[in-house]
């Protein structure tokens, strides 16, 4: 099927949306997808958000990214909205009540002690002296009453604050038990009351998928497959032929939540449950994964597996005026070509094992680490940077940010190796991350922590040494190999043929087949 793209004379295969719940600088993976599906002759628009401020658009080759606001008032939890009777049965309402009341048991308290005083000052100035005994009298037990007033309003105030701090953490039995009974009564659709912020971003995409029409919608991750999967219902009902893939980039139930509480694993798992026998198509990063999902959605079909990887190196002429020169990683640490440099590049974390690596920082003479990084001045990295200075190597520590994808591998190639010593978390045992790809094009040492894919793969290649994860003395013994026999482990890169498929344009070549088959194939989606 070939139609014209809207705005353009150019034949295109068909309309893909893309969704993304990010604001797509940063996530290499939905660039590259949106480029190269463009290159390959689809109308591709990209769609993600900014979380503040106004949207906005642009090109990225041929693809369209526009950048929708979210807006998410439904982000607050069921307590930050009501009273909590059980959980703090003496808190004020949520609201200004209690900034209220504190303000007016305070105001009470100055006109006690004013009153006080213009008894003694200036009495005539108060009233008659009839008045003037009966004000003594009153203040006789105003101002006990308004001291206690004012103790019991603070009180009840911090009862407040410790109730929207525990709704927020939503830790506590209460919550899990507000979770076990709406699984119970809902099953998949109890998201809606677990996680009714997964409708802001609903409310954000929708409108905006129906008015461009898509022969196709790629959903990456979980947030997104449900605003994918209803706006494909909607299509279908009105007569529109429209085909839905999901990008599954992690195992949901294998996620640490970025907000600890009983409620976010349950309802977005139930949410993923919901609109997963939708996809028409899964698409995934490591046959791994591909087997866990399988397993858990009754997928009919074995997800595609679209691997991070980076684009192919290619040689650039900097004579052309748009040539834009890859920044120096090292001139950005302030050292020169023989200093032992290691570098972490990718999203910071704990879990990540870059406090690993800062604690291994004294016992690497000579050494120094780079992280790069989305922020370097996110409070995270600030405090690894804090750390290494009282171990005395803050100047052997540096931080600096992320360059465009395609100088990804340029970039990293300045260094002497490459660290991904993450922890034993469900996802990092199941496939190979973006960075091992790029360090692996980069042609560096790797040294990775022993979970399962990754350190059997590089075992078996010879590219690295493995180390067991949060060891910090077992990471030293593993950067100190690299280091002392770097050629050794680059060689393992000359093996014919291993590079070649862990670059992008054979993993572009896959989504182009999937896109296609599915738009010439009028078969019933991928679940049983």
């Amino acid at each position: 099927m070939e139609t014209q793209s809207a705005g353009a004379s150019r034949p295109v295969k068909g309309r893909v949306v893309m969704l993304v719940d990010n604001k797509v600088e940063g996530d290499s993976r939905v660039q590259k997808a949106a480029q190269s599906a463009a290159a390959a002759g689809w109308d591709v628009v990209l769609l993600g958000l900014v979380r503040s401020g106004n949207g906005r658009s642009w090109k990225l080759g041929d693809a369209e990214v526009r950048l929708l606001p979210l807006k998410t008032p439904l982000a607050k939890r069921h307590a930050e909205r009501h009273r909590s009777p059980l959980r703090r049965p003496l808190a004020y309402p949520p609201g200004p009540l209690a900034a209220y009341r504190r303000q007016w048991a305070k105001a009470w308290r100055a006109d006690v002690a004013t009153r006080r005083a213009a008894l003694r000052v200036a009495p005539e100035a108060v009233g008659s002296p009839l008045f003037r005994t009966t004000e003594k009298v009153r203040l006789i037990a105003a101002g006990p009453a308004s001291k206690f007033l004012l103790k019991w309003v603070g009180f009840r105030a911090r009862q407040t604050r410790e109730a929207q701090k525990a709704g927020r953490r939503l830790q506590g039995p209460l919550d899990r038990a507000f979770t076990a009974s709406w699984k119970a009564l809902k099953g998949n659709r109890a998201w809606r009351r677990l996680e009714p912020v997964l409708w802001d971003y609903e409310l954000t995409y929708g409108k905006e998928i129906d008015a461009l029409k898509p022969d196709l919608i790629h959903a990456n991750d979980f947030r997104m497959l449900g605003v994918g999967a209803r706006a494909a219902i909607r299509a279908r009902a009105a007569g529109r032929k429209v085909k839905l893939v999901w990008d599954a980039h992690e195992f949901l139930p294998g996620v640490r939540p970025w907000e600890d509480n009983a409620h976010w694993i349950p309802g977005n798992t139930a949410h993923e449950s919901e609109f997963a026998p939708y996809a028409d198509a899964v698409v995934t990063v490591s046959e791994g994964l591909g087997d866990l999902l399988r397993e858990r959605h009754g997928l009919k079909e074995q997800p595609t597996v679209v691997l991070n990887a980076p684009d192919r190196p290619v040689e650039v002429d900097e004579t052309l005026d748009d040539f834009e020169p890859v920044p120096d990683l090292r001139a950005l640490c302030g050292i020169g070509p023989d200093v032992p440099l290691v570098v972490y590049s990718g999203s910071p974390g704990p879990q990540r094992g870059l406090g690993d690596m800062v604690e291994a920082l004294p016992k690497l003479d000579g050494a120094h680490m780079a992280f790069v990084v989305p922020s370097p001045a996110a409070a995270y990295i600030q405090s690894l940077l804090r750390r290494a200075e009282e171990l005395g190597v803050g100047d052997r520590l540096h931080a600096v940010p992320y360059v465009p994808h395609w100088q990804v591998v340029r970039f990293l190639s300045a260094a002497d190796a490459g660290c991904i010593p993450i922890h034993h978390w469900p996802n990092h045992e199941i496939a190979l991350i973006t960075k091992f790809f790029e360090y692996s094009h980069a042609r560096l040492p790797l040294v990775v922590s022993d979970v399962k894919t990754m350190s059997e793969v590089t075992r078996s290649t010879g590219q690295g040494e493995v180390c067991k994860a949060e060891d910090v003395d077992d990471l030293v013994r593993a950067i100190k190999a690299v280091l002392a026999d770097p050629e050794r482990y680059r060689a393992a890169y000359d093996k014919p043929g291993l590079l070649d498929t862990w670059t992008w344009e054979a993993q572009a070549e896959v989504l182009d087949e999937l896109y296609t088959r599915l738009l010439a194939d009028g078969r019933p989606g991928a679940r049983s």
